[in-house]
């Protein structure tokens, strides 16, 4: 789905997203292309396998350039969280007696308040194929894991940043029905208008025999008049409406000319060819 506007201003900040020993620079890149989709910027590659920079990662990232150049690169997890006030650890596999366990929206909660104080905060995704380490997972404060379906419950590690960052811009927002497109604003219809557009239906369909037989068009008019009063009608519809009756009254009906099917066509002409071969 495409939609990105440079001309929108780039919403850039909130917890560091910490890859632990990532593989591909392709994932490296739909990582950078999930955290900008929603707002995060902060990338940090712990020991990446192919190393850093990488033109696969870019060419993944589709366009998110920003969070490419700013990616920093370190040795050990230790370096990469040791200017972090608090830290979370995601992972798919239950870890006995480990550490407080969130649900990402509650964890995304914390994170946003964390960072509405003035705290710097990440989130620790684990490599491709094994994740994270007991010894890793210790290092963060807290779990974070997902609610997927337990008998597969392996996430593609872009997959798992997009949701975390998704949860994240979600929490941030003052209101969860705001979107980016501009709302239609459409003035509503006053009844006066939506009785007027029934009188001009039925007065169009009387004309044309349409309540047959007379004694059950007071039941039919009835029947008219819910559909059309199920909804709100704008001011706008009740028009287009209006217009639609206005062009049936307008022209006589036009029967529509007879479709032949292909088949048919093709016995038809073969039928005159043959005759004109006689």
């Amino acid at each position: 789905m495409s939609g990105t506007n440079s001309e929108r201003e780039l919403i850039a900040e909130g917890p560091a997203i910490i890859l632990v020993e990532p593989q591909l620079g392709e994932n490296i890149g739909m990582v950078a292309r999930a955290m900008a989709n929603f707002g995060l910027a902060e990338l940090r590659l712990v020991n990446p396998r192919d190393g850093w920079p990488s033109e696969k990662a870019r060419a993944a990232a589709s366009k998110a350039d920003h969070v490419i150049d700013a990616t920093k690169v370190y040795e050990t997890l230790e370096e990469a969280t040791a200017d972090l006030n608090f830290v979370y650890a995601t992972t798919a596999r239950e870890r006995y007696g480990f550490k407080p366990v969130r649900s990402p929206v509650v964890a995304c909660q914390t994170l946003q308040q964390k960072f509405k104080g003035g705290e710097k905060t990440g989130i620790l995704f684990g490599r491709e194929r094994w994740g994270l380490t007991n010894e890793e997972v210790a290092l963060a404060d807290e779990i974070v894991t997902f609610p997927v379906n337990p008998a597969f419950a392996s996430l593609n590690i872009a997959q798992a940043v997009l949701l975390m960052s998704y949860e994240w811009m979600k929490c941030g927002m003052e209101d969860l029905s705001e979107t980016l497109f501009d709302p239609v604003e459409q003035k509503p219809s006053t009844k006066e208008q939506v009785f007027g557009l029934f009188e001009h239906l039925e007065e169009a369909l009387d004309s044309r025999g349409y309540f047959h037989p007379p004694a059950k068009k007071p039941r039919m008019i009835d029947n008219l008049r819910a559909v059309i009063s199920r909804r709100g009608f704008s001011e706008q519809e009740i028009s287009v409406f209006r217009g639609v009756i206005n062009s049936l009254d307008r022209f006589p009906r036009q029967w529509p000319r007879k479709v032949v099917p292909r088949q048919q066509k093709a016995t038809d002409k073969a039928e005159i060819e043959g005759n004109d071969g006689e």
